[in-house]
């Protein structure tokens, strides 16, 4: 799945959840067009009209504009009469029939990739809560796509699976990332992107091997977390579990590895080919 097809997927769920906490009829939003500072409306969601979809807003201009400008959240309470932004987009808006309007960037590792906007049909103050729950929905969006750029390049790290690294230090690295990766899967939203991801894991184990044990994905994860070494304290944090679970989940995998020790486990484990 291209980066492009992901964040479209993340920024329609985002403007259904942005909807859904705000109370607000009207929500669309898009990316950043790859090498442009421009934003382009693909999704649409309680909208009358079609005069969004498509609409590119170069940085700068118009509310989404002003947002990818300054890379952070800007609001008006009246579209149309606002002198806080510029006008390029008027007839646009009109169509719509919108008047309060906010727009929130979607922004990774300090660029702009998107943008968000939530509107009204009124010309009323959108309060504190409204952009606390746009900026979360953003977050969401963020969140997807950062993951999605740590799959690409583990995958490019990983090379072809018939073709592993070469064991040694730099593979640590590997595993660490294998483990992190593992760990954010079950916080993704999108079905599509969290099944991409535990793909790009099983680029960095070995391949098939005949009659391997089968593990849970959550006992997975917490062997995972072991083999990068973490405590039983540190994987319940960065998986979001309780301390005892986590021991739960290992003992089962220990008992389906045939292992005594945790490091029995992992060492079972990376012969089965369930852990690079």
């Amino acid at each position: 799945m291209a980066v492009d097809a992901v964040g479209t997927v993340e920024i329609r769920s985002a403007l259904v959840r942005l909807r859904r906490a705000t109370g607000l009829p009207v929500a669309f939003g898009g990316l950043v067009d790859s090498g442009h500072r421009r934003i382009r409306i693909s999704e649409l969601n309680g909208t009358a009209t079609e005069s969004l979809r498509r609409l590119a807003v170069t940085a700068g201009n118009g509310l989404g504009g002003k947002s990818v400008a300054l890379a952070r959240p800007c609001a008006v309470t009246d579209y149309s009469a606002s002198r806080q932004i510029t006008h390029e987009y008027d007839a646009a808006v009109a169509m719509e029939g919108l008047c309060s309007v906010l727009a929130v960037p979607v922004v990774v590792r300090r660029r702009v990739r998107g943008v968000l906007y939530g509107a009204l049909r009124t010309a009323q103050p959108l309060g504190d809560r409204t952009l606390t729950a746009a900026v979360a929905a953003a977050r969401d969006v963020e969140q997807a796509l950062v993951v999605r750029d740590e799959v690409r390049d583990l995958v490019a790290a990983a090379g072809p699976p018939s073709a592993p690294p070469e064991r040694g230090a730099g593979w640590e690295q590997v595993r660490e990332a294998h483990a992190a990766l593992r760990a954010l899967a079950p916080r993704i939203g999108d079905p599509a992107l969290r099944a991409e991801l535990l793909d790009a894991c099983g680029l960095l184990t070995e391949g098939s091997v005949p009659g391997k044990v089968r593990l849970a994905p959550r006992e997975l994860d917490v062997l995972a977390c072991v083999a990068a070494g973490s405590t039983n304290a540190a994987a319940a944090e960065r998986l979001g579990l309780r301390a005892e679970t986590v021991k739960g989940y290992l003992r089962s995998a220990m008992r389906k590895l045939g292992a005594h020790t945790r490091g029995e486990a992992v060492a079972a484990a990376r012969r089965a080919a369930l852990l690079p």
